[in-house]
């Protein structure tokens, strides 16, 4: 005893001491996964923002570029002798051109020497040679398409913001250089769609020439930016010249950033997006501050409670020394008086079966006896041994001496079969009703033991109700057990599957609150003499102890007794094998192309992430509508939509609609933790997966969507 206390509090400084030094481990841990998720989580919101910047920046050119080739028809094969009499009327139309494309400062028509035949700021123009310009001079010794030039300032008198030039070659018939087309595109144009879709904090986007000429820069530059094509920056676009991701010192500011470039096709532009590293740093210090918020106060007053325990500890071992003398006293004369009990008690039982034995052996001494009176005196020896041997296994019981033969098996079917055996023993005027689970409830014990017990139970619930009544049998998983289960001896006995709880309700007379304590004592009994032993009840309490469960009962004078019967529920892998659970691996992606739509952003990057990691490639949409329109541009791109359906605006349903509508092919799965629209119209025929999901699941019914398209597909070819 004095061991186990000294045990006790060695335990409590190993826990204080683990108080502290779990949760510092615990938050290196938290804090190293952290930072590394929020890094990642960082690169695909890059990502996300490059690709919208490309998606801009190439729209923009490839407007500008048709609108200099439409141009370019125009005038095509015409002489300046003739250019210069329609330039007012030419004026107009590159007026209207500049007016309804914001991206443009101006567009200029110039002859062989540079200067302009006609521009959509004035007309005429003034007498100037722009001969000198990049856009101009590029042209005149070869063709070279397109060319896009370096930041210049408006040469006066014309005034106003910076540009660079778009321009194309004008030719003579005979392919001879005969002038230039040239568009002034804004670079603020750009800066201020940056600024719009670079709300977050450290938010960078550029665009430039594969020269390292700088062109447009958020945020904005007061002068101009020409990148070192042997700095870090150049070196790694050209080891990677079409897209990739870098950290470096950007050399406008020397910032570090995070930051993704990728090249425009057909044009010799680079875009890049990025985000400082010290903003990345912050989000990671705000989450971990975070964690400090609450786990600091949790840790000390963890540490706190664990120290009061200990002092509180040591002063009860004190108190319980003191106690031991003064009970050791005691308990001395009980033991006299309960051994005089148990004594008596057995000696009753067994005298009066050893009485029907000497009886019976004596009548079958006598002579002329008859067959069936021998038979029936050899009856009644047989049932007095049998007798007997219940009540030495009762002893056993309680003493928690009997031999178990543990055997796992249901708790539901086992009640189930004793039912006719009930109606026999508790009789025609006792209701019986059983409540059982609908998933077997499986425990490890001795199956003829919990019989017995059982009928132990439903006897004493007949006796309470003298004969007439009804008895519940219930079964359960138990959601909450005795705190004695934990106090048997340590926190350990505990089942870590849970327990199994019987229950067995009566309508009888109930147990006055001053003998329920005594209910499971041996040879307690409220019942006649030569009408029970007293042991029926602790024979439950033993099989109950005996098998790592505990018994309890409550009850209400005149509202009947419910006793239950606790045992620790055994592993899943003890059920058969037909009832062993059946689940199907996740489904590899395969390069699967999948458009994700999710207004909650959390859950779409699960799901996303979800989905990259068994091989699926993700583009993922925070509303419907962005999601038609990556559909309208190209359909071809995906083989799968997965959309919720409660969103702001456009719903999933709508947009499963508006696919149909438009006659876009792409398969549609829908997800919806509840949906009024959907238990209303149904789900167009579509999967449903309802949240929450596990990506297993999803990753099946995405394979089987795109494989009925795949299907489909070639019936139709």
């Amino acid at each position: 005893m004095q061991g186990a206390q000294r045990n006790s509090l060695r335990l409590l400084q190993w826990m204080m001491a683990a108080s502290l030094a779990l949760p510092i481990a615990l938050f290196a841990i938290a804090s190293t996964i952290s930072y590394t998720s929020t890094n990642d989580i960082a690169d695909r919101e890059i990502e996300r923002s490059l690709d919208v910047a490309h998606e801009h920046a190439l729209k923009v050119f490839e407007t500008i570029d048709r609108s200099l080739a439409e141009l370019n028809e125009v005038v095509r094969g015409l002489p300046d002798e003739i250019i210069r009499p329609r330039e007012p009327s030419l004026h107009r139309r590159l007026k209207r051109l500049t007016d309804s494309l914001p991206q443009l400062k101006s567009a200029w028509i110039f002859d062989a020497g540079g200067k302009s035949l006609v521009n959509s700021l004035v007309s005429p123009p003034p007498e100037l040679s722009f001969a000198d310009r990049d856009y101009f001079y590029a042209h005149i010794d070869q063709s070279i398409g397109t060319f896009i030039g370096a930041l210049l300032t408006p040469r006066p008198p014309y005034q106003g913001a910076r540009f660079f030039g778009m321009s194309r070659r004008r030719d003579s018939d005979d392919g001879s250089f005969i002038g230039v087309i040239q568009a002034s595109v804004l670079p603020e144009y750009f800066e201020s769609f940056y600024a719009r879709i670079g709300s977050a904090a450290g938010s960078f986007f550029a665009m430039g020439r594969a020269d390292g000429e700088v062109l447009a820069h958020f945020p904005r530059l007061d002068g101009n930016l020409r990148l070192d094509p042997g700095g870090p920056v150049g070196r790694n676009i050209a080891a990677n010249p079409e897209h990739g991701l870098i950290t470096v010192a950007w050399p406008s500011d020397g910032i570090e950033r995070r930051i993704g470039y990728r090249r425009i096709a057909e044009y010799p532009i680079y875009v890049s997006a990025g985000l400082e590293t010290s903003a990345i740093r912050a989000r990671w210090f705000v989450t971990m501050g975070q964690h400090l918020v609450f786990g600091v106060p949790a840790t000390a007053l963890l540490f706190l409670l664990l120290a009061l325990a200990f002092r509180r500890t040591q002063h009860l071992q004190a108190e319980a020394a003191r106690r031991r003398e003064a009970e050791e006293a005691l308990k001395h004369s009980q033991r006299l008086e309960a051994l005089g009990q148990l004594t008596g008690g057995v000696a009753h039982d067994f005298n009066n079966l050893l009485t029907v034995i000497r009886a019976s052996v004596d009548l079958l001494n006598r002579p002329q006896l008859s067959e069936e009176r021998r038979q029936r005196y050899i009856t009644a020896i047989a049932d007095a041994v049998a007798r007997a041997a219940k009540l030495t296994s009762q002893l056993l019981a309680f003493a928690r001496r009997q031999t178990l033969k543990p055997a796992a098996f249901d708790v539901g079917e086992r009640l189930q079969s004793l039912h006719d055996m009930f109606a026999t023993l508790l009789g025609p005027a006792i209701e019986i009703v059983m409540r059982l689970p609908a998933e077997p409830c499986l425990v490890n014990a001795d199956a003829g033991q919990f019989e017995t017990a059982l009928i132990n139970m439903a006897t004493n619930a007949r006796d309470a109700m003298q004969g007439k009544g009804r008895i519940t049998f219930a079964v359960q998983a138990a959601t909450a057990v005795p705190d004695t289960l934990a106090q048997l001896t340590g926190s350990q006995n505990l089942s870590k599957l849970g327990f199994v709880s019987v229950a067995v309700s009566d309508t009888g007379v109930g147990i006055p609150a001053g003998r329920i304590g005594r209910v499971f004592e041996p040879f307690f009994t409220t019942k006649q003499v030569g009408h029970g032993t007293g042991l029926g009840l602790s024979q439950v309490f033993g099989f109950a102890r005996q098998s790592g469960g505990e018994v309890t009962v409550e009850s209400e004078v005149g509202q009947g007794s419910t006793f239950s019967l606790y045992l620790p529920r055994a592993a899943p892998d003890l059920l058969p094998q037909r009832l062993a659970p059946n689940t199907a691996p996740a489904v590899a992606g395969s390069g699967m192309s999948v458009l994700v739509v999710e207004d909650n952003i959390e859950l779409g990057n699960f799901a996303a992430d979800g989905l990259t990691e068994l091989g699926y490639s993700i583009t993922l949409v925070d509303n419907a509508t962005d999601a038609l329109a990556e559909l309208v541009v190209d359909t071809d791109r995906f083989d799968v939509v997965f959309s919720d359906i409660v969103m702001p605006g456009m719903t999933g349903l709508d947009l499963a609609q508006a696919i149909r509508d438009r006659g876009i092919g792409v398969p549609m799965v829908l997800t919806t933790g509840y949906s009024e629209a959907l238990s209303q119209n149904g789900s167009l025929g579509l999967d449903v997966v309802q949240k929450p999901y596990a990506i297993d699941e999803l990753s099946r019914v995405l394979h089987r969507a795109a494989r009925l398209r795949r299907v489909r597909d070639g019936a139709a070819e």
